[in-house]
């Protein structure tokens, strides 16, 4: 291994944001190093995050398709899941993408250290950074800028008995080669619905544990009603408003038990496993941030200005360390953005790069798919956003008729007086490649009589759109229409 002692740029991290940040440093010429401690390279969405997961996935909704095969004159049997086969399947295209990706972590742009990097102090010029290698003495290094990439870790919460009864994470779910009859999810966020789906798409008995009063806490409450009934169509039990008070093991089973929080009378839940899907936590324990006064929430999330910088100034942050999604293309797009603010601050120049959040979009791949973007009602009401929405169901929709994939609806949302778009949801058939007509509209800040006059064709799934773009046109016109 050959490294320098100074840098001009120094990424902790090499997944989706460090690697998009050491790609554009290196075309911009700076000295650049990237630090990853990690046991494989890759990254969490290659390696255990979005991609391992939708190809399980893939075969859970193949699997739904068969279990509807009569609906469409057609004579098809759903047997027993392969689990080995549906993970060997995984493992050969993962292997595949996270190949490529160490090859070009590795082409030589930029220095590459296997460590784990901590801060040592800071003056003004330079951040000192020791790296700690197993088997190796540490040493330091020192950079003109930094950029905090270093991911999260599945979020494991303080239950009385959890650890002492054992459970599964998605970690385990998406590398198992078996699968126990019946779990117990824990958690009602993206992560949590995703894998339910799985589970419950591939023959397994599934009940879902949910803290807060809905599923998709902070969602639009229609787009949570919607999911849950249609969860319950296929079996999943559901439970929300609860506080869970133990977990314990009953012979070869296990039992949770919790509160329900509006009734305060306890209820149990056996299983044959436990799923903890309760988000993720950000990796930022072993960095030493008060070292250079890098401020973090006491969860660990690093804050972060829309240049992407910390409170200190010439260190930067992206993807799950900071936020506000944890999402792939957002975390790429904040790396890019750190380099080249590092780049302008290193030739003496302010940061003049910032992130656009407003067409923040986000998927999640259950059945029916959920995917929003830009401003929810929630969001508006809570900003004091003047807004207005229409919505239009999927069971009224020629195409999703056909198609015999009928749950969910469609919704814009706009502002009163101009009819521009702020924002939309879809929850239904294929809803995130749906999304993104209305991402690039609201990317392009169309208004909806824009979205009514686009060619759509029919019959398509996409074509549902300019029916809540109608009514929100016909809204605007007659809020704006002098009276008498």
């Amino acid at each position: 291994m050959s490294h320098t002692n100074h840098y001009d740029f120094a990424i902790l991290g090499g997944g989706s944001a460090g690697y998009a940040a050491a790609r554009t440093a290196a075309s911009l010429k700076l000295r650049t190093v990237l630090i990853d401690s990690a046991a494989e390279l890759g990254g969490l969405c290659i390696l255990r995050g979005c991609m391992p997961s939708k190809t399980l996935i893939e075969s859970a909704n193949r699997n739904l398709t068969i279990r509807h095969a009569a609906t469409f004159g057609l004579r098809a049997q759903s047997g027993e899941a392969d689990i080995r086969a549906i993970r060997d399947r995984k493992r050969f295209l993962i292997d595949d993408f996270a190949s490529y990706r160490q090859q070009q972590l590795q082409d030589g742009r930029f220095d590459l250290i296997r460590g784990q990097a901590s801060f040592e102090g800071s003056d003004e010029q330079t951040i000192k950074l020791q790296i700690d290698i197993p088997d190796q003495d540490a040493f330091v290094i020192t950079a003109g800028t930094v950029l905090i990439a270093t991911g999260s870790s599945v979020q494991i919460p303080d239950i009385p008995g959890l650890k002492e009864t054992g459970f599964w994470t998605s970690d385990t779910i998406l590398d198992t080669d078996h699968l126990p009859e019946s779990f117990t999810v824990l958690g009602g966020g993206a992560i949590a619905l995703e894998m339910a789906h799985y589970l419950e798409g591939i023959g397994r008995k599934v009940t879902i544990v949910q803290r807060n009063e809905q599923l998709l806490r902070g969602m639009d409450a229609d787009i949570a009603e919607t999911i849950e009934t249609a969860f319950k169509a296929r079996g999943i039990t559901v439970h929300t408003n609860t506080q869970i008070t133990q977990v314990e093991r009953i012979g070869n089973r296990k039992k949770l038990t919790y509160l329900d929080q509006v009734t305060g009378s306890p209820h149990e839940v056996e299983s044959d496993e436990i799923l903890v899907a309760l988000g993720r936590s950000p990796n930022t324990a072993k960095l030493n941030l008060s070292t250079c006064g890098i401020e973090a929430n006491r969860n660990g999330q690093i804050k972060a200005a829309p240049t992407q910088q910390t409170s200190h100034p010439r260190v930067f942050a992206a993807g799950d360390v900071c936020g506000p999604l944890e999402v792939v293309h957002l975390a790429i797009q904040q790396g890019e953005t750190a380099a080249k603010n590092a780049a302008q601050m290193l030739a003496g120049k302010a940061p003049s790069h910032t992130m656009d959040y407003r067409c923040q979009l986000y998927g999640i791949f259950t059945e029916p798919q959920i995917a929003v973007v830009g401003l929810s009602e929630t969001e508006a009401r809570e900003k004091n956003v003047p807004h207005i929405s229409a919505s239009y169901p999927f069971d009224d929709h020629g195409k999703s008729m056909v198609m015999g994939e009928t749950q969910g609806f469609v919704k814009l949302i706009a502002d009163p007086s101009t009819g521009k778009l702020l924002g939309a949801a879809v929850i239904g058939p294929e809803a995130t490649e749906l999304i993104h007509q209305p991402a690039i509209a609201l990317h392009l800040n169309a208004d909806v009589g824009q979205l009514v006059t686009a060619p759509w064709y029919h019959p398509t799934l996409s074509e549902i759109w300019s029916y809540p773009a109608e009514d929100l046109q016909d809204a605007v016109a007659s809020l704006n229409t002098p009276q008498d």
